[in-house]
Formats: structure tokens, sequence, C-alpha cells
């Protein structure tokens, strides 16, 4: 599809304030028109989530969405809302931060309110290359979730993946492209113990994802961080 015809339209982007999905608001708000934000309290380790997410939309201007998921933290406990939970990777090598059914019942949610707000495209982070384990983020997943959409509402969504095949450090450079790097990494949230920015360092969602900064500024001939 031109990016004549892509700039006339509206998304929504499934966002919760952290690296993956804030990198994604810039490419919305680069390749659409009109973007909306879509964030879900399903009990998440840390209020901060919101909060930064909530931040983030106001600081960009855009309207944003916070949807009850609190029923998730019901139904499966784990590592991401079961706070006094320690996270470790069980035998079948997912991590036990893996909450089942949450990309599925997010972006159902997800477009359920693109068509009320009359919005074609759905702009999820999820990431095949660094997935961690999380089947929900595979690239199969997410295209039979397209065509569920779209036949469940009778409507031509369009699920776009930018990270998809995108390791972290291409990530960043992607960020850099859009001219946010820095926005990225001192305003969003990654960090599992709830740090802003770079986070405690430890957790295994920080050091993914500044492993990923430190490579890409080596490739730049940066050193500095």
């Amino acid at each position: 599809m031109p990016n004549s015809v892509l700039n006339s339209e509206k998304a929504i982007v499934v966002f919760s304030g952290g690296q993956d999905s804030t990198t994604c608001l810039f490419y919305a708000k680069r390749h659409f028109k009109e973007v909306e934000l879509v964030t879900f309290n399903y009990g998440q380790r840390h209020n901060t989530e919101i909060e930064v997410a909530s931040k983030i939309a106001k600081d960009q201007g855009l309207k944003h969405h916070i949807l009850d998921m609190s029923l998730l933290s019901q139904l499966t406990p784990n590592a991401l809302t079961k706070h006094d939970m320690k996270i470790e990777t069980g035998e079948d090598g997912i991590p036990n931060t893996f909450v089942p059914a949450r990309n599925l019942l997010f972006l159902s949610f997800a477009g359920a309110l693109a068509y009320q707000v009359n919005a074609k495209h759905i702009i999820t982070g999820v990431c095949e290359t660094d997935f961690s384990g999380y089947p929900d983020c595979r690239d199969s997943f997410i295209k039979s979730m397209n065509v569920t959409l779209s036949l469940s509402m009778d409507r031509d969504f369009v699920i776009h993946t930018p990270l998809m095949w995108l390791d972290k450090t291409q990530t960043w450079e992607l960020s850099d492209e859009l001219g946010v790097l820095d926005y990225v990494r001192h305003n969003t949230l990654t960090c599992y113990n709830g740090i802003i920015g770079d986070g405690c360092g430890e957790c295994p969602a920080c050091k993914l994802r500044q492993r990923g900064l430190h490579q890409y500024l080596e490739q730049k001939g940066d050193a500095s961080l």
C-alpha cells in the first residue's frame, strides 16, 4: 500500500510505554494521518507502566484509551501479574513472565476499539527475532489474528508489526532513524523492576535492551552510554 494512502488513514497503537511500543508510536506518527493509543491495565507488575504510557501519550498529544483487563491477573497468575513471584524460565523454555492469551485478548480489544473509532490499522510491537519464548509474538499468530479480526467484524483490518524481524539492535536503529532514540531511551519503561529509562540492568528485559543499545552505539562508533 503506497505511503500516500497510509498517510490519509487512521491507526491504533497497542501501547505499554515500553521501548518497543513507543518506537511503534513514532513509526505510526510517521506513516499515518491520525494515531490513537490503547493501553491495557491487567494488573501488571508495576502501576508505573500505566503512568509512563499516559505521560508519553500526553507528551505526544495523542488520544489515549486505557482499558481495564484485570481479569487476566485472575486467570493467569505469572511473574508479570504476581508481584512476589521470582522471574525465571520454565522447563518448556517459556519464561514465567508469559501471560497466556495476553496478545490474543489485547488485539481482540484493540480491534473492537479500532472498529468504534473507524481505524483500519492496528500496530503492535511484537517481535519474533527477540520474542523471549512468547508464542503469541510469532508472525504466524499475528497473521491468523489479522484474518480472525477482519472476519469477526467484517472489516478490512491491517495489523502492522514493524519490529517483527528486528533484533533489539535494529529496534534502536529504527528509533534513531525516526529521530527519537534519546526520547525512547530516557522516557520508556522496559524494566521488570519498574525503573524508567536504562532500568535496573539486571532483569532479562533490561539485559536484552542494554545489549541491543550497546551494539547499536558501537556500530555507530558512539561509545557513550
